[in-house]
């Protein structure tokens, strides 16, 4: 066991184990001030309400952005420039926000990415930070997808318009300032899902392989009785009821959810590109995440995994005020970096 402040990764050959011996940790301070935030707001339970409703429910961006303000401290963190355009999805086309490095580049690695909610809630802003940060750490330029949502769009929708946005993007990277050979996916929570998800169908529709995934506490699979499922059954930002609610409203049926394209935990995973997997230890996903990491291995794929400790769901975002958020995106923009060039992640 390989142990930091505030990180374990955990590697016997090919193999990533989860820990059992230890109860999940309590947030750290850092963690703690971003969550008090988010509770002075004051706002119901997503699970008890209506998707329209929670969409505009207050947000773990939205309590950094609080206490940076607190803080006098800018909210937003720069980049070369920001722009928005639509491209093809699988039923129409969809907008996307691209986060340009700074510099006067004209072949940058790029990074399509998807962002966390569920498949039902949250959207470009939401996860503007995570975008910003990996477009600086990484030196390459984000594609952030807004996807087709659920319960209005069930699935496959999402899952299709993330394929179809990557492929568009490997195919036409140039008329981005992109390098259409140096093309990675990634995201957070379910967007970790849909990442994961385009590597799959690409692999199998014979399409355009990304060349790194990087999967932010992803979900994996349609299942509630892990053992993070059970220390973290009422945590926040993220429980057990919350994941419940997110499936009910994703899913046509049960039997969606058995399907690799709804829970690539169940998939055969050969023949994937390098990913690195971060994990949170006050997090119901966080067995899932890891389990994910360790078939990966055993399939043959190289891994980097880490699970960070006195953290919770959604803390890849925060790093402007916790500095576990902010080395979770180093080591993330390190994956990327090296998934650019074909080197192992390391």
């Amino acid at each position: 066991m390989l142990t930091g402040a505030g990180v374990t990764t955990i590697a016997l050959g090919n193999s990533f184990l989860t820990p059992t011996a230890e109860a999940a940790s309590a947030p750290d301070a850092q963690m703690k001030a971003v969550l008090d935030e988010l509770t002075s707001f004051g706002a119901p339970p997503i699970e008890k309400q209506t998707p329209f409703n929670a969409r505009n429910n207050p947000t773990i961006a939205n309590a950094v952005m609080g206490v940076l303000s607190k803080r006098g401290r800018p909210t937003v963190e720069a980049v070369g420039a920001v722009s928005h355009r639509l491209i093809p999805g699988a039923a129409g086309d969809l907008l996307v926000r691209i986060y340009q490095p700074k510099g006067n580049g004209s072949s940058f690695p790029v990074l399509v990415y998807f962002h966390g909610g569920g498949w039902v809630i949250a959207n470009l802003d939401t996860y503007d930070a995570s975008c910003r940060a990996l477009t600086n750490a990484a030196n390459c330029i984000v594609v952030s997808v807004a996807y087709r949502q659920a319960p209005e769009a069930k699935f496959p929708a999402a899952a299709e318009d993330a394929y179809a946005a990557t492929q568009w993007v490997m195919t036409n990277a140039a008329q981005i300032k992109g390098n259409p050979n140096q093309v990675a996916v990634g995201g957070e929570s379910a967007g970790g899902n849909l990442a994961a998800v385009t590597c799959l169908m690409a692999r199998d529709r014979k399409g355009k392989l990304p060349v790194h995934q990087m999967l932010i506490y992803p979900v994996t699979n349609y299942a509630f009785d892990t053992q993070s499922y059970q220390e973290n059954a009422n945590a926040k930002p993220l429980n057990r009821a919350m994941m419940q609610w997110f499936w009910s409203h994703y899913l046509r049926n049960e039997a969606d959810g058995q399907t690799p394209y709804a829970s690539p935990l169940r998939g055969n995973l050969s023949g994937l590109p390098t990913a690195t997997v971060i994990t949170a230890d006050i997090d119901p996903l966080r067995s899932e995440g890891q389990a994910y990491a360790q078939k990966l291995r055993e399939a043959g794929v190289n891994v980097k995994a880490t699970n960070y400790t006195g953290v919770t769901h959604e803390f890849f975002g925060t790093g402007a005020v916790v500095d576990k958020g902010k080395k979770a995106v180093s080591e993330a923009a390190a994956g990327l970096r090296a998934g650019f060039v074909g080197r192992t992640v390391r």
